[in-house]
């Protein structure tokens, strides 16, 4: 009996299919010891250059708290900007490098290969922000909301990643190369600063700054990650951090998809 063809074979089923590409996304991350040791150092070094630098804006009448603890959720936020950032290079070079064209001569689903290649961004995502997380606890900084403030802390800094992640892939679709990619790293630390993250939005004096900030919503994704620090459950914050990153999830990854589309006509 003769033994069954390829073409005859069933496809994987799609779980499958994300498993095998999400497990080559994070040993790839795992090889490049670039790629974590830069994204967890770098964002603690300002961390303590600007919490040491900046100390005596806690004593500012209405300031919550400690300087160190406000400034805890900015490295979590540059976490992200680095997710985007592998996550749109490692996609650009395998455009580059023709092994997105293999793949599409493969069963392989659209959905399945995004997803796949989300899979390094997102779990580097989630250990950046346990590592930020330990440090900032190490280093004196309490967690208002207790132990279960600390897991939604997590959860909330790994949708934000996997947000930015999505960005950083549309990008790679779009353009195929890994310095377009680089080159947004510039424009994202901008919106980070033209926002909440190293100054409370009602604390900001100049109106200009304060109206800025009110509408980046990169301001809400650090005050949902503050909240927790500072002041304990906050609903609203909570709300508009949680809204926002789904939000942020829904568009580049439907975005990614349709460039997707486009990349795979094209080819």
């Amino acid at each position: 009996m003769s033994a069954p063809s390829v073409a005859a074979l069933p496809a994987p089923s799609l779980p499958t299919q994300v498993g095998y590409l999400a497990r080559r996304s994070v040993l790839r991350t795992l090889r490049q010891p670039a790629s974590i040791v830069f994204p967890l150092v770098f964002p603690l070094i300002l961390l303590a250059v600007n919490s040491a630098g900046l100390d005596s804006a806690s004593r500012i009448p209405g300031f919550p708290g400690s300087y160190f603890d406000v400034a805890l959720a900015v490295p979590f936020m540059q976490g992200a900007l680095f997710a985007a950032m592998n996550a749109g290079t490692d996609l650009a070079l395998d455009i580059e490098t023709g092994f997105l064209n293999r793949l599409a001569l493969t069963p392989m689903r659209g959905v399945a290969l995004l997803a796949g290649q989300l899979g390094g961004a997102v779990t580097m995502g989630l250990v950046q922000a346990c590592v930020y997380l330990a440090v900032g606890l190490i280093a004196g900084a309490g967690i208002a909301a207790g132990v279960g403030g600390a897991f939604v802390i997590v959860l909330l800094a790994t949708l934000i990643a996997l947000g930015f992640a999505g960005l950083g892939a549309v990008v790679a679709l779009r353009t195929g190369s890994g310095e377009a990619v680089q080159g947004l790293f510039p424009l994202f630390f901008v919106v980070v600063f033209l926002s909440s993250a190293f100054l409370p939005r009602d604390l900001i004096k100049a109106d200009w700054f304060r109206t800025v900030a009110t509408w980046n919503p990169v301001s809400y994704f650090v005050e949902g990650i503050r909240s927790l620090i500072v002041t304990g459950w906050d609903g609203q914050a909570l709300a508009l951090a949680f809204g926002l990153a789904g939000g942020l999830i829904v568009i580049s990854l439907t975005a990614a998809s349709l460039a997707l589309r486009t990349r795979l006509v094209r080819t």
